[in-house]
C-alpha cells in the first residue's frame, strides 16, 4: 500500500459503503456526490487492499461496493427490526421472496401488493410440489391457520422492507399493513436500474451451484471470473488470498483474533509486513484500532461504518451487557466460559445491591441475560462454543475495556438511566 490516507469526505464515504454496500443520492447526497467525485481514489484503494470491486452507477444514482467474502459470517445478512427491538436476520423464505419479487418487479416496474402476492403464489405453486421453491398461502384456507398465513405474509414484508431500505423499492403506504390486514393493498413502485445493480456475483447457472455441495458455495460466488479456480479446502492459500482474507476481516468485523483457526488468513496480521499492512488500511478509511499480541480491537468513532451502537444506548440490555462486561474483565482464562444461569446470577446480585435497576425484568431475567449475551455477541466479545449449546466463550477484546457505573444523586439505589455506564480503553491493554 502506498500509505496515502483519504481525504475526509472520501473517509465518510467509504466507511458507510462498507457498512452498507451502497450510497443513494437522495439518503446521502454530500456523501453520494464525494463518492462520484473521488470514485477513482475509492476504486483504487477497495480494488487493491480488499479485493472488492467499487461501482458508481449515476444513471441509477446509486454507489456500490460489491463485498467478497468467503469466509461468510454465519449470524449476518438482511435484517430487519420489528417493534423497535434488535434487528432480526430474514428467514430462509423471506431471503428467496426477496429474489422473487425482484423478478416480479424487473418484468412490472409498478404493481400492486395483490397483484404481486397472486404472481408469487403462482410461480411458487408450479415449483412446490419438486421443492424448489417454498409453498406460500397469504390468506387463511383449507389446509392453512391464519397464523400461517400470517406468517407468510409476514416474511412478504420483511423481503420488501428490505428492499425499501436500500432504495430499490418504493412503497405508497406502511407495510406492516399488510400483515394484520390480508384485505390491505398498496403500490409498489421499483427502480429497475436499481435492481440491476444488486448482481455481485456471476450468474449461479455459469458457476454450476447445482452440482457443488453447499458448503462451497460462498467460495464459488466469491469468486471474481470463471476463469478463478475455487481452492479445495485442502489446498493452501495464497499469500495474496490470505491478505484479502485478513484485511476484509479487518474492515467487516469489531474484533479480530490472529490465531483464528477458522480462518488461516488471519495469521497474516501476525507478521510484521500484515501488522504495518492492516494498521495502514484502517487508517487511510479513518477507523480506531487497538492491537494486543492475541486481539485486534477495531472502532469506528464517527459511527458511520458500522450499524453497531454498543456500548452506548440507555436501553436495560445494554446496561445489563456492560454489567456483564465489567464482570468478564476481571476474570481468568480458566473462567472465560459464560452461560445464561451464570449472567442471571450475576444480575441477582446487581440488583441485590440496586433493587430500583431493571425492576420491570425482575421475573424475566433470563430473557435480559440473553440479550445482555448478544449485545457482547455482536461486539465480538463473546463467541459460541462449538458443539455446546447456550455457551460462549470470552474473547479477549473483554480485557480492553473497562467499565464504570454512573450512580444518580446521593442516596438514590440505581443508576440514573441516561448515565448507566461509561467504557475506557483498558490500561496497558494498548
Amino acid at each position: 500500500m502506498s500509505g496515502e490516507v483519504l481525504e475526509a469526505d472520501l473517509r465518510d464515504a467509504a466507511r458507510v459503503l462498507t457498512d452498507r454496500g451502497r450510497l443513494r443520492a437522495e439518503a446521502e447526497p454530500e456523501l453520494y456526490r464525494a463518492a462520484v467525485k473521488g470514485q477513482a481514489a475509492l476504486a483504487g484503494l477497495f480494488r487493491s487492499e480488499l479485493g472488492w470491486t467499487f461501482e458508481a452507477l449515476e444513471v441509477a444514482q446509486l454507489v456500490r461496493l460489491h463485498k467478497r467474502r468467503v469466509d461468510v459470517p454465519g449470524d449476518r445478512g438482511p435484517s430487519v427490526a420489528r417493534g423497535g427491538g434488535r434487528p432480526v436476520l430474514l428467514s430462509q423464505e423471506a431471503l428467496v421472496l426477496v429474489c422473487l419479487v425482484c423478478e416480479q418487479l424487473w418484468r412490472r416496474p409498478r404493481l400492486s401488493v395483490r397483484e404481486l402476492m397472486q404472481a408469487l403464489a403462482q410461480v411458487c405453486a408450479e415449483e412446490a410440489a419438486s421443492g424448489g421453491l417454498p409453498r406460500v398461502q397469504w390468506v387463511a384456507g383449507e389446509g392453512t391457520s391464519k397464523q400461517e398465513a400470517r406468517w407468510h405474509r409476514q416474511n412478504l414484508v420483511d423481503a420488501l422492507q428490505v428492499l425499501e431500505a436500500e432504495g430499490s423499492v418504493e412503497a405508497d403506504s406502511d407495510l406492516e399493513r399488510v400483515v394484520v390486514d390480508e384485505d390491505a393493498d398498496l403500490v409498489l413502485t421499483a427502480s429497475r436500474d436499481r435492481l440491476a445493480a444488486r448482481f455481485s456475483s456471476l450468474s449461479p447457472a455459469l458457476l454450476g451451484l447445482d452440482a457443488l455441495p453447499p458448503q462451497e458455495h460462498a467460495a464459488a460466488l466469491s469468486t471474481a471470473s470463471l476463469l478463478d479456480s475455487v481452492a479445495e479446502p485442502d489446498q493452501g492459500a495464497s499469500l495474496e488470498e490470505r491478505r484479502l482474507q485478513a484485511l476484509r476481516r479487518l474492515v467487516d468485523d469489531p474484533g479480530v483474533d490472529p490465531f483464528d483457526e477458522q480462518t488461516p488468513g488471519t495469521v497474516y496480521l501476525h507478521t510484521l509486513a500484515g501488522r504495518e499492512r492492516g494498521l495502514a488500511l484502517l487508517a487511510s478509511l479513518g477507523l480506531g484500532v487497538t492491537v494486543r499480541q492475541d486481539w485486534w480491537e477495531v472502532t469506528d468513532p464517527s459511527g458511520l461504518g458500522t450499524a453497531m451502537d454498543f456500548p452506548n444506548g440507555r436501553r436495560m440490555e445494554r446496561q445489563a451487557a456492560l454489567a456483564l462486561l465489567a464482570h468478564l474483565s476481571e476474570r481468568g482464562q480458566a473462567d472465560s466460559v459464560v452461560q445464561v444461569g451464570d449472567v442471571v446470577e450475576l444480575l441477582e446480585g446487581v440488583r441485590a445491591v440496586m433493587p430500583n435497576w431493571a425492576a420491570g425484568h425482575k421475573a424475566q431475567l433470563p430473557a435480559l441475560a440473553r440479550a445482555a449475551i448478544g449485545e457482547l455477541a455482536a461486539a465480538r466479545l463473546l463467541v459460541p462454543v462449538v458443539g455446546e449449546a447456550e455457551q460462549w466463550q470470552a474473547t479477549p477484546g473483554v480485557h480492553l475495556w473497562r467499565v464504570r457505573v454512573a450512580h444518580a444523586a446521593r442516596g438514590a439505589a440505581g443508576p440514573e438511566p441516561g448515565e448507566a455506564s461509561g467504557v475506557k480503553p483498558a490500561e496497558g491493554d494498548v
